[in-house]
């Protein structure tokens, strides 16, 4: 399988790419955010390029390690006539980046273009108000070779618009999936709004083009629709694939060329966040966490900043396997990004430090945790109004493991008969005794020593 992906997302702009009307459409009531130009009127002519979305391509290609085109770019006329295009063309520009690389998927091209309205065609209305709100399309070369590496792709795609702040995110996405087999004709996926939908839609197209092989059948080139019925999701017929030539390109008359300056490059630099992809390397190289923590630890930005706030005080290994499992954890159970849990890096710095001194245990640490989402309360205050602070001595866990046994001669008898899972009963024992103050790995050890 070949697989090449053209990914249209949102740049994050407050007005269109030629004119003054707002982004916000879908708050918007129907056809508000509008104006002569974006509904291409007679005698409307476009307002020069906003500034602010070719900075944001920018940015997008550069994260991508693309080269910069600094010759001259102009914005050309893509003809084809639907419903939702009101003028007939799209304006499209030529690449602003070249030859990227993500994942080890090159990027072929990144280049601008304008968003066209929102078309239902089972109602026959359309909505301009998207009409002229910029895009961003990042090509990539038909390196892909399964549905899995699609996905895996577009997930770290996704991270670096979310890491740059300069597009939408998956919310605004979609995708153009071609896909051939032993070098056949391409056949190209509209209407793919998701991740999710990707995967499903070239697991089903492979399935597809191998089984009409199998019959003796030839893979025509085009446009198939996709969709999204439920667990597998399928294609249709739309339309034979056009080439480059039946667009009819022609350069945009009404909008001058322009240059990508070096003090641009240079503006756009000095903002530009640190990539995840190379924030990853940077972590493990520099805190020396294992790549799967560093990968959890920057799937988030925010999550990512929170990190290395914390270990400058905290011993780097300790806080990301805290913040691998356990907050990640917390989080993934109340439904919450870190940004939005209000959990902030003093909080964890209180915690790690509440564990690492021996304040709490490692299991009333992670009782702590669990109520951090949301709260206002300090991790030592939480933890004096549920009983957690202090960790028990010796002597007590010891008479709590003594008495765990001699209370329950049936689990004492079931491990000693193989039936090792036993002893995680028993440990939960003397954690009710010692009211969650026993330190586990330590319970462990003596439960099996006295019972051994």
């Amino acid at each position: 399988m070949m697989c090449g992906l053209e990914i249209h997302v949102q740049l994050e702009t407050e007005s269109k790419l030629f004119c003054d009307c707002p982004t916000n459409y879908q708050d918007a009531p129907a056809n508000t955010n509008i104006c002569p130009v974006c509904l291409n009127q007679p005698g409307a002519k476009p307002h020069p390029t906003n500034e602010k979305a070719l900075e944001n391509a920018l940015m997008i290609a550069l994260m991508l390690n693309c080269e910069i085109d600094q010759g001259v770019t102009y914005f050309m006329r893509k003809h084809y006539d639907y419903p939702d295009l009101p003028s007939g063309y799209q304006r499209t520009s030529v690449p602003i980046g070249i030859q990227g690389e993500l994942n080890g998927i090159r990027i072929r091209e990144i280049h601008v273009e304008e968003d066209p309205g929102q078309y239902k065609p089972d109602l026959g209305i359309v909505n301009f108000n998207r009409s002229g709100i910029p895009l961003v399309e990042i090509v990539t070369e038909p390196d892909i070779k399964s549905p899995e590496e699609a996905r895996n792709f577009l997930k770290e795609l996704i991270r670096v618009l979310q890491y740059s702040g300069a597009a939408r995110g998956e919310g605004t996405m979609r995708a153009d999936v071609n896909i051939s087999i032993n070098g056949g004709n391409r056949v190209e996926m509209k209407n793919i709004n998701s991740i999710k939908s990707a995967y499903k839609a070239l697991n089903f197209e492979l399935i597809r083009q191998k089984n009409t092989v199998k019959r003796g059948g030839v893979i025509k080139q085009e446009t198939r629709a996709y969709i999204d019925n439920g667990k597998t999701g399928s294609t249709k017929h739309m339309r034979f694939k056009e080439d480059a030539d039946d667009y009819r390109f022609i350069t945009d008359p009404d909008l001058p060329p322009m240059e990508i300056l070096d003090e641009t490059i240079e503006k756009v630099l000095d903002v530009m966040p640190e990539a995840p992809h190379n924030k990853v390397k940077r972590f493990v190289s520099e805190y020396k966490v294992d790549d799967e923590t560093a990968k959890v630890l920057t799937s988030e930005i925010d999550l990512a900043i929170a990190y290395e706030e914390v270990v400058k005080e905290i011993d780097p290994i300790f806080a990301g396997k805290w913040m691998r499992d356990e907050l990640k954890r917390v989080l993934s159970y109340n439904k919450l990004d870190f940004a939005d849990s209000e959990i902030k890096a003093n909080d964890l710095i209180e915690l790690f430090n509440m564990i690492q001194n021996k304040e709490i245990t490692v299991k009333a640490g992670q009782r702590i945790i669990e109520q951090m989402p949301n709260n206002e309360k300090s991790p030592k205050a939480i933890a004096e109004e549920m009983g957690l602070l202090g960790v028990v001595k010796d002597d007590e866990i010891l008479a709590a493991v003594k008495q765990a046994i001699d209370e329950n001669p049936k689990a004492v008898d079931d491990y000693l008969n193989g039936q090792k899972a036993s002893i995680n009963f028993l440990v939960g024992q003397v954690m009710r005794l010692t009211r969650g103050k026993a330190d586990p790995g330590e319970t462990v050890k003596l439960l099996k020593e006295n019972i051994e």
